[in-house]
This record gives C-alpha cells, structure tokens and sequence, in this order.
C-alpha cells in the first residue's frame, strides 16, 4: 500500500456527501484531523458574552434555592420535599430573571412559538432536576455528606444547567451569530457533558438489574471463560470491585470508562469519514441514543464490546481506506479484546473481508502479511476463551451457534425492527437507514471530480458495508429464531458519522424528508435526555403514586429490600437449627444473583445463594459453580416471584422435608411495591453424578 491517505468532507455543512472537496491530499490528515484539538475547538465555541448575563442569574438562584432548602428543613420537611421545593423557587426566579432582565439586555427578540417555549423550558427543567437529584443523592449515599452539604454541588449543578440551557436551548436566538456548526458543536459539547455527568452520578445509587448481579457473581467465580459469554465483563467487574468494593458504583465503573473509549474512537472514525463537525456530533448521538446510553451506565458484556467495537472500526478504516499498515495491529488487538467481550464482534471480519474484495484498493491488502497477522494477534487475545472452550466440551460455543440455531422457528423480523427503534429512538433509525439508501445516489449527484467522487465512494463503501453485513446476519436468523433486543446496538457505529454529517448539511443540498429529519433530531435529542434523567431520578426516588405503574421486580426498585428481607430469613433458620442455609433462586438465574449481591451478611459472596442447578434444573453457571452433592442434606431457603413456581409439585422430590409456601411483601420507602414466596426445607444428601447440564429433570418456569 503506498500509505495516502483520504481527505474528510469539510466542516462548512456545504455537502454531506462531499461534493465540492477536490483539494485532495497525500500527507493525510493528520493535523487537521487530530484528536487532541478538541479542548481548543471546545474554547473557540463558547461566546462567554452571552453566557455571562444568564450565569448571573443562575447565581441569584443558587442562593434562593440554598436559603429555601436550608429554611425548609428546619421547618422539619424531609430532604426530598425540601429540595423539590427549593428546586421550584430557584427555577422559577431563574427563568423570570431570563424573560424579564437577562434577554433585553442582550437584544435576543426572536422567541419560539408558545408551544416550543413551553417544551424547551420543561425539558430544561427536568434535566436539571435530574442531575440535581443524582448527585444528592450520590453525596449522600456514597460520600455520607450530611444533607445542608450534600445539596451544594446539587444546587451548583442545577444553576449550571438551568443558566446554559435558558442561554443557549430556550432562548435560540441568543445563538444567532454563530454559524449552523458551530451550534451543533455547542450542542456537542453541552448534551455530552450532560450525559457523561447523569451517568456518573447515577452508577452508584440505582440498584444492579439481574443481569449485572449475575456478571458479578462471575467476577466472584473467576475465570477465562463462561458458558453464556466470555471473561470480560468479569475481569472489568472484578477490577472495578476490587477498587470500590462490592458495590454498584464498583461493578458499574467500567462501563462508564468504556463509553468514553467509544466516544474516543467513534470521534476520530467519523473525523476520517466526514470532518471535525461530524465527529462532534457523532459523540453526542453516542451520548444520547438510548444503547450507547445504557453501555456506559450498566455493566453487561455490551459495555466492552461496544468499546472495541469502535477501536476495531477506528484501525479498520485507518487501515482500509488510509493505507496504514500500522492500523492492522490496532485492528487485530481491538477483535481480541472484543472477542474477549461477546463473540457478534466476529461479524467485523467478513465485513472486512468483503470490503478489501470490492475496494480495488483496498484488495492489495490480500498480498500483503498485516491481515495475517492481525487475525493472530487477534487469536492469540481470545486464546483464554479457546482453551477453556477446550476444557469444557467447546460448551460456550455451542451455546451461542449451534443451540441458538437450533431452537424452535420463530418470525421475529418485527420485533427485530421494533427493538432497533428502541436502540436507536425511530428518528434515530429513520436517519440511520435514510443515508444508508441515499449514499450513492448523493455521491453520484454531486461529485463531478472524478478524484472526489471515488474518494466519497470509498468512505460510503465503508459506512455501507461495516453496517449491512453485520447487520444481514441478525435480520436473516430474526427470519427463523427469537431476535435479542440488544444484539444490533454496536454495528450502528459505523454509520453514526454519516448521520452525524446529514444532521450538518446544508438544506440547500437535501431533500425534504432529509430536512424533516433535521428538524425532527433537535426534540429527540432532547426527549431521550429527559426520558434518561427522569428514569434514573425514577429508580432512586420515586415518585408518589407511581409505583403502581411499575411493580418490582419488573423494574428494579427493591432489590435491597428483598436482599436484606432474605438475609433476615436466613438469620431466622441460623438461630433456630445452629446451621448455615443456602439460597437457591427458582428461576433461571435473576434471583439467585441478586441474593448473591444483595442478601446482606459476609457470607454474601461465598456460595450462600447457589442457584436452582442444586435441584437438577439449567441455571447457567450456577450449575458448574455448584453441584447438588455439594449442598446435600443442608438446610435451604426456596425464593421465588411466581406462586406457581414455588408450588410446583416437583419440588419436594428434592428434599427429605419442605415446608410450606409463604409470603412477604417487598417495600420501598415504606411503601409495598410487590412479594416474593419461599419456602423452607432440607435438601436430600445427593451422590456425585456425571451429566450434561442440558439435559435435566424439570424445569419450574
């Protein structure tokens, strides 16, 4: 390869596709592409003499909200009813001050209709009170500050985001002077700060979904590899706990650190693809959409993956479309890492491959060792998974091929596309599949360089084929087999950029169902951010009269509750038989990790909660961790959500003796939010067996 190097669509929004970028380049684009420019672009964007007036404001409201927080509680009302008060009369004299001092003196006359005022000041709003009610709570929780400390860097994050947003998103034409770009990368910046901070502050004090627990309870059993996914999120949960102990702000950390490896290589690939404008608002639909959103709050297998992901994608195009052998070795180490995370990375490689088949440049890359030897690299990282695979009769593989396969025929086309509109919102989706069908008839339309257009061929060849590759594997077995709603979040990176740069266009060069996306984008955005922060605030304060609407344990709100509920119970069977219990969860393994995780006492993680493999039953790998003759003839305590379950006259075969079904209510903040049933008996003493974990006796779903 002679190592040129293609040049980015410009920044000025004149072009989406390209057209009128002839100066192309060989040095590359090293220096106008640079990732480290970001703190200069960022400094260049702000026009501090706007901000200045509404920050004023915020200032006064700080002390309002301050005095009034402290004057209620003396009053004696709690600390939520306090700062929600507070909160209203800061914001309220924040936004009186905006309309009635702050926009005439800066000259601002255009205002938007009534409606979208409405809607932009309610949106603002919620986002603060949302961040506001994280970092409470967070102060509180994690940091023990008491409440008249731990509400100042709320009320400061509240004035913050009240004076930006009234400045730069309620009253838009403080934002005239600057230039279509320029306020999508004021947006940029803003919407990922946001996100980044929401996320944070929220890591802690929401309660592990059954997933998470069911990870770190990997993390307790370590290892290279596990049947239903390999090592990672183990190795990163691990890391993380072992910093900040077994807490959710411990299991959850690492997530929050690979999205910002997403957004790192996700800013420098759509820098490559289409300019420095692109690239910013690329990391804020990374930071909005709700899957990107999600991998960097909750700790799943989906939270590295989509990291590597990105990197692999990053050195993919370095190496594809920029020439660089070097980039063969990120690539190759990239695959490893993700192939460490969940094996769907895989499909990055007949991309690849197909790519370098139909690129004529690229294709000279088939003559070429770095391939090779990336693919190594690449096996050599996943190495661990192969030799545990080995040790265990390739069980991991054949759980996630040829078991997945093999399953009963399904149609799940719809729910497959009903799943990626939740991943990515609907306008999110529209935008995504708009470009991929407009690419080349935009390329042909508007490059009339022949240089230029084989340039935006190629870049279009990539978007194209690192998302529809991917992407026909998962519609052809949603054809046959049950779809997952999160399998196709990461192959989406690789068309972020385009849609980040459609978003910039001109509307001069678009069409109007590309212009109706442009002006759709602006309340998504802002509708997912608040649907996020409300959901969050949701989950760590409630809201009265609410929770009706989402009964636990469908939304995770009490899990302390039942964990500490479970540990009282088995306290109970201490005392009274001088023996120690085992929990055994009757479901496949939801239960059973979050008594792991959360039933309190020191014996929490060491083998307390085993898991309903005891009974004969597949539960994942509750059933290698542990076997029936190893809690033979001891005490236990059966827990389930489902009457039926717990009731299933299978049971007892199990058991020399199994007492009755009983039932306790779950509660949040002293209110009942649902129940759960157990039971108490003696395990029977159970001889070494040898058998397939798939084949047994019953199950109790």
């Amino acid at each position: 390869m002679d190592g040129s190097a293609e040049r980015p669509v410009s920044d000025d929004g004149a072009s989406w596709t390209g057209a009128g970028n002839a100066a192309l380049t060989t040095s590359g684009i090293s220096r106008a592409g640079s990732l480290w420019r970001l703190r200069d672009d960022v400094a260049h964007l702000l026009p501090l003499h706007g901000v200045q007036p509404f920050m004023a404001a915020g200032l006064v409201g700080m002390g309002i909200d301050l005095l009034a927080f402290l004057a209620l509680l003396g009053l004696g009302l709690g600390v939520m009813g306090a700062q929600l008060v507070s909160f209203a009369l800061s914001t309220f004299c924040l936004f009186g001050l905006s309309l009635r001092w702050v926009q005439p003196r800066l000259g601002v006359t255009l205002r938007p209709p009534r409606a979208e005022l409405s809607g932009r000041i309610a949106a603002v709003v919620m986002l603060a009170l949302a961040l506001r009610s994280g970092i409470l709570a967070s102060a509180a929780a994690l940091v023990g500050l008491p409440a008249p400390l731990a509400i100042l860097p709320a009320i400061a994050a509240t004035a913050m985001v009240n004076a930006l947003g009234v400045g730069f998103f309620v009253w838009p034409g403080a934002l005239a002077p600057l230039s279509r770009t320029a306020r999508w990368r004021l947006a940029a910046v803003g919407v990922v700060a946001y996100s980044v901070a929401l996320r944070l502050m929220y890591l802690g004090v929401t309660e592990l979904i059954p997933q998470e627990a069911y990870y770190w309870n990997y993390a307790q059993h370590l290892d290279i590899g596990y049947l239903d996914h390999p090592p990672m999120v183990a190795w990163l949960i691990w890391i993380g706990t072992g910093l900040f102990g077994n807490t959710e702000f411990g299991v959850r950390i690492a997530a929050w650190l690979c999205w910002g490896a997403t957004a790192f290589f996700s800013f420098g690939l759509a820098i490559r693809l289409f300019g420095r404008s692109a690239a910013f608002v690329t990391v804020l639909l990374v930071a909005v959409l709700p899957f990107y959103f999600g991998t960097g709050l909750v700790m799943t297998p989906d939270a590295p993956l989509t990291a590597f992901w990105a990197g692999t994608l990053y050195f993919l195009e370095r190496a594809l479309r920029g020439g660089q052998a070097n980039a063969w070795w990120g690539a190759g180490l990239c695959l490893g890492l993700g192939l460490l995370s969940k094996y769907t990375i895989g499909l990055l490689v007949p991309a690849a491959f197909l790519f370098m088949l139909i690129d004529a440049r690229a294709r000279a890359w088939f003559r070429r060792p770095e391939p090779y030897l990336a693919g190594l690299i690449a096996v050599l990282v996943f190495s661990p998974v192969i030799i545990w695979n080995l040790e265990n009769d390739l069980a991991s593989f054949a759980f996630q091929s040829t078991r997945r396969v093999s399953g009963s025929f399904r149609f799940s086309l719809p729910e497959l596309i009903l799943g990626i509109a939740g991943l990515l919102t609907p306008i999110g989706l529209m935008a995504a599949v708009g470009v991929l069908w407009l690419r080349e008839r935009g390329v042909r339309r508007t490059a009339v360089v022949p240089e230029v257009q084989e340039v935006d061929r190629r870049r279009w060849r990539f978007v194209g084929v690192f998302t529809l590759v991917p992407l026909s594997v998962f519609v052809v077995f949603s054809l046959f087999h049950m779809s997952r709603l999160n399998w196709t979040g990461p192959l989406w990176l690789a068309v972020l950029p385009a849609v980040a740069a459609s978003l910039l266009a001109a509307s001069s060069h678009i069409g109007g169902a590309q212009r109706w996306l442009q002006r759709a984008f602006v309340p998504t955005i802002a509708i997912t951010l608040v649907l996020c922060g409300l959901g969050l605030g949701y989950l760590v304060a409630g809201v009265p009269g609410l929770q009706r609407f989402s009964p636990f344990p469908a939304v995770p709100v009490a899990w302390r509750d039942f964990g500490a509920q479970a540990a009282s119970l088995a306290e109970e069977v201490r005392a009274s038989t001088g023996e120690e219990p085992v929990l055994i969860g009757l479901d496949l393994y939801n239960v059973a990790s979050q008594l792991a995780f959360y039933a309190a006492g020191p014996d929490a993680a060491h083998g307390m909660s085993v898991g309903r493999g005891v009974l004969g039953q597949p539960a994942l790998m509750y059933s290698y961790w542990y076997r029936p003759e190893t809690v033979g003839g001891r005490r236990a305590v059966l827990f389930s959500f489902s009457q039926r379950q717990i009731e299933n006259p299978l049971l007892p075969r199990s058991f020399d003796g199994l007492g009755e079904v009983k039932r306790r209510d779950v509660t949040r903040d002293g209110r009942v939010v649902g129940h759960f049933f157990y039971r108490i008996g003696r395990l029977k003493a159970q001889p070494a067996v040898d058998g397939s974990i798939f084949a047994l006796p019953f199950t109790a779903d």
